[in-house]
């Protein structure tokens, strides 16, 4: 949670960043992609690293790394400062996702096999709303609003790896070291893959549009500059789809994925309505069906994969899962950020909207097959 809590901090400081250091939406959305970047190189080198050394060394690395992006945000005076530390970000949070995410399926009860899929789909939803609304709150109202954020982060960070340090070893079998870029998804999971793809796609698209032109987009629509209305966007669609993920994890994936996607139907429907008319609450409630949508569609991918893993491929796999969601986190963002230089960001938030809405779709019927034949687990070894 913490990880994608100082992941979303940045999102509402943006605008100040581009006043402050003078700096265009292109370049607004390149500080923003080029974190998604860096991860996803990290996790093609380092995704399974933890299959082969165990999941405590690997996130102790990446929990050292972060604390260096805090330090390299706490001082950043130029563009090139925030380059840096988007990518030490970027590194870190490659670095410790799979090994993180590997850990809860490791952890969970043998009576509540469906807790870690759960935990790894509702955290970084949940780390990215209340990491944009504290942010956006400390920016309006804080002192110093560039500062005190990443201080507060890197007091918790520190707590964090000292806790770390003492739990024991998740991890109770080993795989072989690979260091060579490798998405591992099993032969038996990757039609299921395949089907889950086009739900991803648009899932984290929406969440990287929201992240980066969200803010500036809500206080075109409400013609106001607090910018605590950006940090409630982005807290509406996360932490909605994180409180879908917790309420109805009981949901077949299929069920999950196929509701997800159809709210997310309605609710991009909807947005794209409010963008079109200028209307702020609409826009609100446009994207708090979305949030419904964006939730169980990543419960429903994750629930539908995870669990069908062995434990020595389980960090590869969730490698490849996020590879997908971070490169349609960052690229789409990036798109949209060239986009509004040339035509706008009121028209290139209703192109974008249209182009996802079609990913959503395309998405339902990935879930509807998913449920027409399931995929049969993979061995897992007690």
């Amino acid at each position: 949670m913490l990880f994608l809590f100082a992941a979303a901090a940045p999102s509402p400081l943006y605008a100040v960043y581009a006043a402050k250091l003078h700096f265009s939406p292109i370049t607004l959305t390149e500080v923003f992609g080029v974190y998604a970047i860096a991860l996803l190189i990290t996790l093609l080198f380092t995704g399974s690293l933890s299959d082969a050394l165990g999941r405590r060394p690997v996130i102790l690395a990446g929990l050292a790394i972060q604390l260096i992006s805090m330090l390299a945000f706490l001082f950043a005076s130029s563009v090139e400062w925030l380059f840096a530390a988007r990518i030490l970000q970027g590194v870190a949070t490659g670095l410790a996702t799979s090994a993180l995410g590997a850990s809860f399926v490791d952890l969970q009860p043998r009576q509540r096999p469906w807790l870690g899929p759960v935990v790894n789909s509702a955290t970084p939803a949940l780390g990215l709303a209340l990491g944009a609304l504290t942010a956006a709150t400390l920016v309006q109202y804080g002192p110093d609003p560039l500062r005190v954020v990443y201080l507060l982060l890197l007091v918790a960070f520190v707590i964090v790896l000292a806790a770390i340090l003492v739990i024991p070893e998740p991890a109770t079998q080993h795989g072989t070291m690979r260091w060579m870029p490798r998405v591992g998804v099993e032969p038996a999971i990757r039609p299921a893959f395949v089907a889950a793809m086009p739900s991803l796609v648009a899932g984290w698209g929406v969440a990287g549009f929201y992240l980066s032109l969200g803010p500036s987009l809500i206080l075109q629509l409400a013609g106001s500059s607090n910018r605590v209305l950006g940090g409630i966007a982005i807290f509406l669609l996360a932490g909605i789809g994180a409180a879908s993920i917790v309420a109805f994890s009981s949901w077949t994936p299929s069920r999950a994925t196929s509701v997800g996607g159809s709210s997310m139907l309605v609710g991009l429907a909807v947005s794209v309505s409010a963008v079109a008319l200028g209307s702020p609450a609409m826009f609100f409630a446009g994207t708090a069906i979305t949030g419904v949508g964006f939730g169980l569609g990543w419960l429903g991918v994750l629930r539908s994969l995870v669990g069908r893993s062995s434990p020595t491929a389980r960090g590869a796999l969730l490698a490849a899962i996020y590879i997908v969601a971070y490169l349609s986190f960052a690229v789409p963002a990036v798109i949209a950020g060239v986009l509004t230089t040339q035509i706008g960001l009121h028209a290139a938030a209703l192109w974008y909207g249209g182009a996802v809405g079609l990913l959503a779709l395309a998405g339902l019927v990935g879930a509807l097959t998913i449920g027409r034949h399931p995929v049969r687990a993979a061995a897992v070894t007690p």
